[in-house]
């Protein structure tokens, strides 16, 4: 079973290319939609979150308050790395169980991973293949700016804090250029697709 981590700064694509994957027959594991079911309402993450930050971070209905949460930690490294100790761990357990059930589903399928935070977290784990969605920070401004409607400064501040593209392309194994069309990305990943076993060999050869 080829496992494939798909990666890419905010607003790069990486979404794009995972669910053209998903329609050539990838599984995809998203990690994004695993961190919003470990912190589940009753979780012992959610619970571990409000020890550490305070209940104000729970909402009345028992959910995570994201957008608190996200303000609360936004720009401090140290809270991060608090937040990230709970959480990753609970990531790491599920995502590795969803792996597991996909193998015992289709012992030939190809799954891939969907992961933000590749470079920061999981980037030393045993994938056969790294993809990264790139585009460049001002292509992606823009996008968070026309397509999500963020402002500048919160647009700038977003990719800011999240790992330099030079570290996400120094992990690359495949390169999907996001910066065109989308016709261009979607031929991109057909091509990735179609040329999935000459990529594992040249990963596994090195």
């Amino acid at each position: 079973m080829p496992l494939i981590a798909l990666t890419g700064g905010i607003a790069s694509g990486k979404s794009t290319i995972a669910a053209r994957l998903a329609a050539r027959g990838a599984v995809v594991v998203d990690a994004d939609a695993i961190v919003r079911d470990v912190q589940r309402p009753g979780s012992p993450v959610l619970a571990d979150i409000a020890a550490e930050f305070g209940p104000h971070m729970i909402n009345p209905d028992g959910s995570l308050d994201r957008a608190r949460l996200g303000t609360r930690v936004f720009g401090d490294d140290d809270a991060v790395k608090r937040l990230n100790a709970i959480v990753h761990p609970a990531v790491r357990l599920e995502s590795a169980r969803r792996f597991a059930a996909a193998l015992a589903a289709d012992p030939h399928a190809v799954v891939v991973y969907d992961v933000p935070l590749l470079v920061e977290a999981r980037v030393d784990d045993p994938w056969q293949l790294i993809v990264v969605a790139h585009a460049p920070a001002d292509v992606r401004e823009e996008r968070l700016i026309g397509v999500r409607g963020m402002d500048e400064t919160d647009a700038a501040a977003r990719i800011a804090s999240q790992v330099s593209d030079e570290a996400r392309l120094a992990v690359a194994d495949v390169v999907i250029d996001t910066s065109g069309s989308l016709d261009e990305t979607l031929r991109q990943t057909d091509d990735l697709w179609e040329r999935l076993p000459e990529h594992l060999a040249a990963r596994a050869a090195r």
